[in-house]
């Protein structure tokens, strides 16, 4: 089974990516994805801090945002201490692990930068976050140990014979999938006067892709939603132009309805003024 992408965002030292290619090298772990790393790459540091998991660094990809970097994976998952303005489910590593074994889609993991961790915005569409219990004191883990922690608990998840993954009943659509369709719908959105007033759009913008995230939309539901909000882009002016009578247009005037056909009826005499007998 293929194993995860760890994903690095914006670290900032060439040692800390070369201690993390090995942690992920002794777990059997090989795509290493870099997002905006703060110095140049490839780093020299980071060579010697990998201590032979070259071929790790050899292969790693450079991205230049997180959106790009998960585009291609089904399960989304970032380390990060859940903000309190976003409802996430919450898993130790045990149990993402678990859940990526199981489900066998291409996964990707975010773990930030040393100095700050990831920022809300690079959370808001994963699926769910991943954090590694400490004693609550002295919570903060370096990098390296970050990734080591989530590839040990991968590898054990496997067990020592390895599991087969089951076929799950829901494929989620890929995350580059659910982000165009978070940004046709908030660029539907914007052309409204959506959002208003402007100091909420941020809060409302990260409430609505919770929303589209948690659904776990397939590739076809992500497809039919978009084309609900082309139609709605087209407005009813697109529609089939009704004519006089509610009939489509282009159908063919019918003349005004006349009644049925019958014996023609004689005009109506006027009453006869009391004391009058009929003379017929």
């Amino acid at each position: 089974m293929e194993g995860p992408a760890i994903i690095l965002v914006r670290p900032q030292l060439g040692a800390n990516i070369g201690m993390a290619a090995r942690a992920m090298a002794n777990f059997g772990l090989a795509d290493l994805r870099l997002v905006a790393p703060r110095d140049c790459w490839p780093n020299p540091e980071a060579g010697p801090a990998a201590a032979g998991a070259d071929h790790v660094l050899d292969s790693a990809r450079l991205f230049g945002s997180v959106a790009d970097a998960l585009a291609d994976c089904r399960l989304t998952f970032a380390t990060a201490f859940r903000p309190r303005d976003l409802r996430k489910p919450v898993l130790t590593p045990e149990a993402a692990a678990a859940a990526i074994r199981a489900q066998g889609l291409k996964a990707g993991i975010l773990f930030g930068p040393e100095r700050s961790g990831l920022a809300t915005a690079d959370i808001v569409t994963v699926q769910a976050l991943v954090t590694i219990p400490a004693v609550p004191q002295f919570a903060s883990l370096n990098l390296a140990q970050a990734v080591l922690v989530m590839a040990y608990a991968w590898h054990r998840a496997g067990g020592a014979e390895g599991t087969v993954a089951g076929q799950p009943e829901r494929v989620p659509a890929r995350h580059g999938e659910t982000e165009g369709l978070i940004g046709h719908l908030f660029a539907a959105l914007e052309r409204v006067g959506y959002f208003f007033p402007p100091h909420r759009a941020p809060a409302t913008r990260r409430t609505l892709a919770g929303i589209l995230v948690a659904a776990r939309f397939t590739s076809e539901e992500v497809r039919t939603l978009r084309g609900v909000i082309r139609a709605l882009e087209r407005g009813p002016a697109s529609q089939p132009q009704q004519a006089a009578g509610g009939g489509p247009a282009g159908a063919a005037a019918l003349p005004p309805e006349e009644p049925a056909a019958g014996p023609a009826l004689p005009p109506e005499e006027p009453p006869l003024p009391p004391g009058f007998a009929s003379s017929g």
